[in-house]
């Protein structure tokens, strides 16, 4: 258990580690592209270079923010957070989300305001191509990095993050085509393009923030995904049937709650081990799922009626010790096992078999019946001898 514990808090500080280190290294090649566009972009009279250098500053932003949910989502849970703090992921995912489809409109609205204007009276010069080049290369390099490390660890806001180094690279290929389509005559490209480009960035903004708040109301997994879960549960030795079987995500992992029916005469050790295999298994063949809350049932409780207020052990043996206090083998009960099944008690009594020599085991089984019958919580009395 120990070593379990142990591996799952190495992986998370992995995760954290890894989202970091590519977090900063995006965050610098942001800044610095910032600075070049801006700058040359002023001297080689490209508005529009101007604008993605001012994207890239926008990038600053979002990387903060990556930072800081990964600071907090890595950290084991608390007493204020019992389930961890795999939510922030999600919280940033959904304002990533939100960022992106900002910036589409604003690409969009900018396409439309240039387009309406009519051609430009200051063409850009050859060195927007370059640095619009370089830009593209160097934010597809680090959106494929990101991309891997997302994969790699499951993570819906490194994948956002990604989404927006993309959507960085892209509005550079609207530079490189507005600055071309501008020094060959054809100026209105660099508007159609940026459409283009702003509707798919506002696709992706809106499937991450759909999909990451979907998450914070606990959708369920996927309809495969779930019946991968019942197979492996149902495939396991000792569970009859499930129900209630409940599935939701937080921060790239899902969790699990499940009903089993086990048989109803096995003991708690055995149906707890049981579980424990089905928790096990779950987590080792669904890859996404880190935990699994397995409840135990006898009987399928959702076929079978909840039972009446029945009394508990302490309270019903004390009435049946009343009721046999008459008969002499009661005084030789060595121990009761109660099965609380279909809205009633089933008592078994465990007797020595030296009674036997006194009398036969269908006569005490009558004489204990009768004097339970007038308790209506017991259902019948079985004897075992031993």
């Amino acid at each position: 258990m120990n070593d379990m514990l142990n591996n799952e808090k190495s992986a998370r500080q992995l995760r954290h580690d890894e989202t970091v280190r590519i977090t900063l290294i995006g965050a610098v090649v942001d800044f610095l592209l910032a600075i070049v566009k801006i700058v040359v972009g002023f001297v080689a009279h490209s508005q529009s270079l101007i604008a993605d250098g001012i994207h890239s500053l926008s990038d600053l932003v979002t990387d903060a923010v990556v930072l800081f949910a990964a600071r907090h989502a890595h950290m084991d849970a608390d007493e204020d957070h019992p389930y961890g703090h795999g939510r922030f992921e999600t919280l940033a995912t959904v304002a990533l989300g939100i960022a992106l489809m900002g910036l589409a409109v604003g690409i969009i609205l900018d396409a439309g305001y240039r387009l309406a204007e009519g051609e430009p009276h200051a063409l850009p010069g050859a060195a927007a191509l370059v640095v619009a080049a370089i830009s593209v290369l160097s934010k597809e390099v680090l959106y494929r990095y990101t991309v891997f490390v997302a994969d790699r660890h499951n993570s819906p806001m490194l994948r956002a993050n990604a989404w927006h180094h993309r959507s960085d690279a892209l509005s550079s290929v609207v530079v490189l085509l507005g600055v071309g389509g501008a020094m060959a005559g054809y100026w209105y490209l660099d508007g159609i393009a940026a459409i283009g480009v702003g509707l798919m960035i506002a696709k992706i903004g809106w499937e991450l923030a759909w999909n990451a708040v979907r998450e914070l109301v606990d959708t369920a997994l996927e309809p495969e995904r779930v019946e991968a879960i019942r197979k492996a549960i149902l495939e396991t030795d000792g569970v009859i049937s499930l129900h209630i079987l409940r599935t939701r995500r937080m921060a790239g992992e899902a969790l699990v709650d499940v009903h089993i029916q086990v048989s109803p005469t096995i003991s708690v050790s055995e149906g707890h081990y049981v579980s424990e295999t089905v928790r096990r298994r779950v987590i080792a063949e669904i890859e996404e799922v880190t935990d699994v809350m397995v409840h135990i049932d006898p009987e399928d409780d959702e076929a079978v009626p909840s039972p009446p207020d029945l009394p508990l052990r302490s309270e019903l043996l004390e009435r049946l010790h009343q009721r046999w206090r008459e008969i002499d083998a009661a005084r030789h009960i060595v121990d009761v096992t109660l099965h609380y099944l279909e809205g009633h008690i089933q008592v078994i009594l465990h007797l020595p078999v030296g009674l036997l020599e006194r009398t036969s085991a269908e006569e005490l089984t009558r004489q204990f019946s009768e004097a339970a019958a007038a308790e209506k919580s017991v259902s019948h009395v079985r004897l075992c001898f031993q």
